[in-house]
């Protein structure tokens, strides 16, 4: 006899960016932490970082930290659908972890309700795996417009008989607002489904919304079952390119820091895996995106992006493919990584139109690699060793790492070319295989292993070395070759441990989730 399907626990939000995908890493915590097993879902998400899950296929970022605070493996089943944005109003859709093409936002919604069995076929699998579910909705389920093809709110929750908890962002105000609006277009039916509302986001003494609070409550009947803080210094991963823009006031730091600059690309993927980098006492990592405030950092990071050719015609517009030559002529580290990897190469070709009508595009014609195309996209986790002696890396030849590649390309090195990697496994199966290029110099490194400054000793060796160039006299930001004050540095695992416990800690004093788990079923 087979086991009951699961309850759902399901967050809602009244907007984009109430928070949602942090209340549910949170809930994922401390349901773990009481014992429960318990697996985050969210049947659609678009976002431009993504991870690869263990089966191979692609996820939203955000399902792979709820996974990580639920104590698992991400699988695809977390998250059976994944749009990453392009231009003009495309995205690729990613479908059970693969990717079935680009497609026009309006295709995309004639096609939706074509998905919906592989979304509810991923949640009753989860739901046959675990005593609960936390899922996520995606924006509001308030969208009338929205409302016959949605696969991510409502038809979730009535297909689950979720318990739904309904969250309103106060930090942009109209909270009141956008909770009674959202409730009031909702189909009876679905309002019934609602059985909290929380405040998220809140600064200051949470007495002085009594009044509102009480308001709702009477004139809903909907318990409001918390007001959670606003979470300073949060150091989690981020999917939404929307947080880069609070990036420089963030990290700001004394001139004597090292300087590392990334070009904010206007289609920037995976940049999560440069948080590692800004976590660390010494550095001062910013995003640029203006000629003129690029300055001379200690190193320039091309990062990954979902459309690589329309980005480099981006560098080439605003003048910033000029600098980086410049910058590469006066013997500055730079590192390209993923789409940025293949930018530095002599050129890229299309032959299959995946990207351009353009079969061949020059490259910024830094490193001696050509990359080429492919009709299909890789989505492979990775281990192996550092190979670099030189360079900034050099301090970690010979160490472990664990990355993973998603891309469309393969880059061919000119003969003689060192690689920056040798790979020893791919997705479990041994392989012996050579990824990325570094110059002679070392000053020069394309990669395309997302993840890199994820493991430790590659991060701290890339500090140290930057750190030698500074004694050694090469130019920083201010003019000086002053070093920063060594510092204790950071390990990445413990880090994101404690940075969880906190949030956990810090809703599980704010949000009441005893009448959700009574509404699943559960103590």
């Amino acid at each position: 006899m087979s086991r009951p399907l699961a309850p759902v626990l399901m967050v809602q939000g009244t907007a984009s960016h109430a928070g949602k995908s942090t209340l549910v890493t949170a809930i994922c915590r401390i349901l773990r932490q009481d014992g429960y097993r318990v697996a985050p879902f969210k049947s659609q998400n678009m976002a431009l970082n993504s991870f690869v899950a263990a089966e191979g296929g692609e996820i939203g970022r955000s399902q792979a930290l709820q996974a990580e605070a639920a104590g698992l493996d991400p699988s695809i089943d977390m998250n059976p659908i994944l749009l990453k944005p392009e231009a003009d109003a495309h995205s690729q859709v990613i479908i059970a972890g693969r990717s079935i093409g680009s497609m026009p936002a309006r295709v995309y919604q004639q096609r939706k309700l074509e998905f919906w069995p592989v979304v509810t076929a991923a949640l009753d699998r989860l739901r046959s795996q675990y005593d609960i579910i936390v899922a996520e909705g995606a924006g509001s389920p308030a969208e009338i417009n929205l409302a016959a093809t949605d696969l991510a709110n409502m038809r979730v929750a009535r297909h689950a008989d979720a318990a739904v908890l309904l969250v309103g962002d106060i930090d942009r105000g109209g909270v009141f607002a956008s909770i009674l609006g959202t409730l009031e277009l909702l189909e009876p039916s679905d309002r019934a489904l609602v059985r909290g509302f929380a405040i998220n986001k809140f600064r200051g003494d949470p007495g002085i919304l009594a009044p509102g609070l009480d308001f709702l409550v009477g004139r809903t009947g909907v318990p409001v079952l918390g007001v959670v803080p606003y979470l300073k210094n949060l150091d989690l991963p981020e999917e939404d390119s929307l947080s880069l823009d609070d990036e420089p006031k963030q990290r700001e730091r004394p001139d004597e820091h090292l300087d590392i600059a990334v070009i904010r690309l206007p289609h920037i993927a995976n940049f999560d895996e440069f948080a590692p980098l800004a976590a660390e006492p010494e550095v001062r990592l910013r995003y640029v995106e203006q000629n003129a405030d690029l300055g001379t950092p200690d190193l320039l990071i091309l990062p990954g992006t979902k459309t690589t050719v329309s980005d480099l015609a981006w560098l080439r517009a605003t003048g910033l493919a000029e600098r980086i030559a410049g910058l590469a002529d006066a013997r500055l580290p730079i590192i390209g990584i993923c789409g940025g990897y293949q930018m530095l190469g002599r050129q890229i070709r299309d032959p299959h139109g995946v990207e351009s009508a353009e079969p061949v595009v020059a490259g910024l014609g830094l490193l001696p690699v050509s990359t080429t195309f492919a009709a299909t996209k890789r989505t492979v986790r990775v281990q192996g060793q550092i190979l670099a002696t030189v360079g900034a890396l050099a301090g970690a030849a010979g160490r472990e790492l664990i990355a993973y590649e998603i891309h469309m390309g393969r880059t061919e090195a000119d003969a003689g070319l060192s690689s920056l990697v040798q790979i020893t496994d791919r997705s479990g199966e041994g392989v012996s295989e050579r990824d990325g290029a570094i110059s002679a110099d070392g000053l020069l490194m394309g990669t395309y292993l997302h993840g890199l400054f994820e493991n430790d000793a590659a991060r701290h060796a890339l500090i140290d070395g930057l750190l030698a160039r500074r004694r050694a006299g090469a130019p920083t930001q201010a003019g000086s070759t002053a070093t920063p004050v060594p510092a204790v540095r950071r390990n990445l695992a413990a880090d994101r441990a404690y940075q969880l416990d906190r949030l956990a800690d810090t809703v599980r004093g704010s949000l009441d989730l005893r009448p959700l788990l009574a509404a699943c079923g559960l103590g």
